[in-house]
């Protein structure tokens, strides 16, 4: 099994380029199966889950091909005649149960087993299929799997959320391009992500209004036709890397950041003491004199605070002068991070979804385990700016989130490796 070794005590200088949104793709993949003409992606990155994303399509009867180093990825389902996702494929990825919607409502019926994923939490599917439900879908939970017919197809209706969620959103937004009538969706979700679905969508002929807002409605059409699209920028990759010279000192420019995309993260890091300023190129990144200054960051749903960057944010305040609080709103268990950010050295108080971080002068490398994508990420993040040498295990999350980590880093000053399990 994979490691990264780091060796901290360098600053940063140069600039990252900034790959498309991972859950972006993954949300844009599905779109293929509401059509029979090809859907062409660009700007996608190239990460583990987008190859799984691609072998659960093509196990559904999809044709996937990938171009220019995968960073173009054209989809057909013209010939798609598999409704059933398996668990096998659908447990390495939550994203996975993205297909329910597309395949009910272009199909009528579809079997997608209950999806895996990071344990950080039970993020329930019930929200997905109460929406569906609400659409005149017919849905139950047999032997691990959801069965889902629309017997009578898919009608527009008018449904809340119970809670703002990112895939449910997106499952009943594909599901209601194809439904008969109005659908009006409210409390949906308003990540970028979401409106970029949206802005594809409507490339391939569907009717939607309100993305962005908390209220969107489709009018459902007879078909949709095939479009090219380009991933937008992925905006956790950004804020994770404006976290790096934060944490290690010096200056990077983010290539194709945009500062609309983290806005609450930017805000944040100005409060710490860290200058954000946007280039022609995208944005730049500099660490001040001294310590950062403690914030207290709590997460929410967009436009808030980021809980995919919770991590990487404490990372940062385990050396800020002071003490921060970090409540954290949205999933359970993802403080999994701190235990290894105290064998650091890192001073940190859990009690139920809220850390306690006492900043310290500096912290010390030494052996650490990712428990998640993002706690992967904050232990290398926290060894850029540690004394000695620190080695992450458990890397084989990172590839599902992070394209080429280690070259990125290291094109700006890091001293960071890739150790391979085979030595």
């Amino acid at each position: 099994m994979d490691s990264i070794l780091v060796r901290g005590g360098r600053s940063l200088s140069g600039a990252i380029p900034i790959a498309g949104a991972k859950n972006a793709c993954l949300t844009l993949m599905p779109a293929t199966l509401l059509s029979e003409e090809p859907l062409t992606l660009t700007n996608a990155p190239r990460l583990s889950d987008i190859r799984t994303m691609t072998e659960l399509l093509r196990s559904l009867g999809a044709e996937v091909s990938t171009l220019q180093d995968g960073r173009v990825i054209t989809m057909s389902s013209h010939a798609a005649n598999n409704h059933i996702a398996d668990y096998e494929i659908v447990r390495k990825m939550r994203a996975s149960n993205l297909v329910l919607g597309p395949m009910l409502a272009r199909h009528g019926h579809a079997v997608v087993s209950l999806p895996g994923g990071c344990a950080i939490g039970a993020r329930p599917m019930d929200l997905h299929v109460t929406a569906l439900e609400a659409l005149g879908a017919e849905i139950e939970l047999r032997d691990g799997y959801l069965h889902a017919s629309a017997p009578n197809g898919l009608k527009g209706a008018v449904h809340e959320l119970r809670f703002a969620s990112v895939g449910a959103t997106e499952n009943t937004v594909m599901a209601a391009t194809l439904a008969k009538g109005t659908t009006v969706l409210k409390n949906a979700a308003r990540e970028p992500e979401i409106v970029d679905l949206v802005h594809c969508l409507k490339a391939m002929g569907a009717q939607i209004d309100g993305e962005g807002t908390s209220t969107i409605t489709v009018e459902g059409v007879d078909r949709l036709h095939g479009a090219t699209h380009p991933v937008v920028a992925d905006r956790i990759e950004l804020g994770t890397y404006m976290l790096a010279p934060a944490i290690a000192g010096g200056e990077v420019e983010l290539l194709g950041g945009r500062l609309d995309l983290v806005a609450a993260l930017a805000e944040k890091l100005d409060e710490a003491g860290i200058s954000v300023s946007e280039t022609p190129g995208g944005l730049s990144v500099a660490r001040r004199n001294g310590r950062v200054r403690a914030v207290d960051v709590v997460t929410e749903v967009y436009p808030g605070f980021p809980t995919d960057l919770q991590a990487q944010m404490m990372a940062l305040l385990a050396t800020a002068d002071g003490t921060s609080v970090l409540e954290e709103r949205i999933f359970e268990n993802r403080f999994m991070h701190a235990p290894e950010l105290m064998r650091m050295g890192a001073r940190i108080e859990v009690h139920g979804g809220t850390a306690t971080v006492t900043g310290v002068e500096r912290l010390k490398g030494a052996p650490v385990m990712a428990t998640d994508l993002r706690a992967s990420v904050s232990l290398i993040l926290a060894g850029l700016g540690a004394s000695g040498e620190t080695i992450v295990s458990r890397v084989y999350h990172l590839d599902r989130g992070y394209e080429r980590v280690e070259h990125k880093l290291s094109a700006v000053g890091a001293r960071i490796e890739r150790v391979r399990a085979d030595g």
